[in-house]
């Protein structure tokens, strides 16, 4: 190597070229434990079968066995498309790093750090997603969020939450269906109910389950005071064909009435809104954003299988608890605290992740919290 060679490269430090081979490295032991859990080489079994499935020419006869075979060979497809997109871009990474390493190129070394940092957010957010294995994981999720403790401030605070979690949901390209509203007559929301419509939707989101405290100065209490106000959050996963839940219909009493917006004005002039009520367990679910009576029938009863699927899945968690010692740790229970008097602050009370800055939650920025919750979940499932 020639003297002018070598002074270029003593231009680089070592020290930094040192660090993005340390980084690189860390990332290709994590992504080599993530290609251990996905089993890539199964997926690709299972994706030569359902593509064998997929071209048969009488799939389509039956539509909803064929959409079961597609939707699940795209979701197969994407999920080996994303680990061996990231394993080549490791390689790639280390290249440039090598490469820059030999030719003193700033340059090429910093496109190879801004490599590294859109790896290590994606691949992160890949390992938190082997986290999620539970059995309806990877279903969309339905959400209810119902005002709680607080009056007329929790209905304002459901509300809020509403909006947070429709716009975490459209930050990701998430679709959403919003089953049913009720307004409370001063302000805000009593419930609402709505699907996000994802692969892994439930499993993400179930973490957000449980009670949520907003702490503030009441936009209602005309002496400026504070106050605490409370929210629930409830998350279960949507049924599919499979689960076979059979709800006879003398178990069921349907109800219709009129779809009521803010302050309980009409919106419309029919009976298009649904109640029904399963008499044996008393759970009861409404739906009235679509237009017929036999639309609001067709999506409430969706609501009360989810209902019903997790109410099963409930029971046998207990029975199984009850054998080995609970935890301590109750859906129901208050699981975060957002702070806007006298300070500012979210801070989740199971994990003791916190941020500063509630508007961005508010405006959806949850991703934080979802993860931490998601491996504290983890952690605590082992530790049982």
């Amino acid at each position: 190597m020639s003297l002018l060679a070598l002074s270029q490269v003593e231009s680089i430090p070592m020290a930094q070229i040192d660090e993005l081979r340390t980084a690189i490295g860390g990332l290709d032991q994590t992504m080599a434990s993530i290609e251990a859990v996905v089993d890539v080489p199964s997926k690709l079994a299972a994706i030569g079968e359902l593509e064998t499935q997929a071209a048969h020419p009488d799939l389509w006869n039956d539509q909803a066995t064929a959409q079961e075979v597609t939707s699940r060979l795209s979701r197969l497809q994407a999920d080996v498309e994303k680990v061996t997109s990231l394993r080549s871009r490791i390689e790639d990474t280390r290249v440039l790093i090598d490469l820059g390493a030999e030719e003193s190129d700033e340059e090429t070394l910093g496109e190879a750090e801004a490599s590294i940092d859109a790896l290590t957010t994606e691949i992160q957010a890949l390992e938190v997603r082997t986290l999620l294995s539970g059995d309806y994981d990877d279903r969309d999720a339905l959400v209810t969020i119902r005002s709680e403790a607080g009056g007329v401030d929790a209905a304002d605070w459901a509300e809020m939450l509403l909006r947070m979690y429709l716009r975490w949901a459209e930050r990701h390209g998430y679709s959403t269906e919003v089953y049913e509203i009720s307004y409370a007559e001063e302000a805000g929301i009593k419930s609402a109910t709505f699907q996000v419509k994802a692969p892994f939707a439930y499993g993400t989101l179930s973490v957000e389950h449980g009670t949520h405290r907003l702490v503030r100065i009441s936009p209602f209490d005309n002496q400026g005071r504070r106050h605490t106000s409370f929210a629930g959050v409830e998350v279960l996963p949507s049924t599919e064909e499979s689960d076979h839940i059979e709800i006879p219909e003398s178990d069921i009493r349907v109800d219709v009435f009129r779809s009521s917006g803010p302050g309980g004005q009409s919106v419309n002039t029919t009976d298009s809104a649904v109640r029904i009520t399963h008499l044996p367990t008393g759970i009861v679910v409404s739906c009235q954003n679509e237009k017929s009576q036999l639309q609001n029938k067709v999506a409430a009863m969706k609501v009360l299988q989810s209902r019903l699927l997790e109410r099963a899945r409930g029971e046998r968690e207990a029975q199984m608890k009850q054998l080995k010692g609970d935890g301590g740790n109750s859906w129901g229970a208050q699981i975060r605290s957002y702070v806007l008097q006298p300070y500012q602050m979210v801070k989740d009370l199971r994990t003791e992740y916190e941020v500063g800055n509630p508007t961005a939650v508010f405006d959806g920025d949850l991703d934080g919290f979802i993860d931490a919750g998601i491996r504290w979940r983890r952690m605590e499932n082992d530790a049982d």
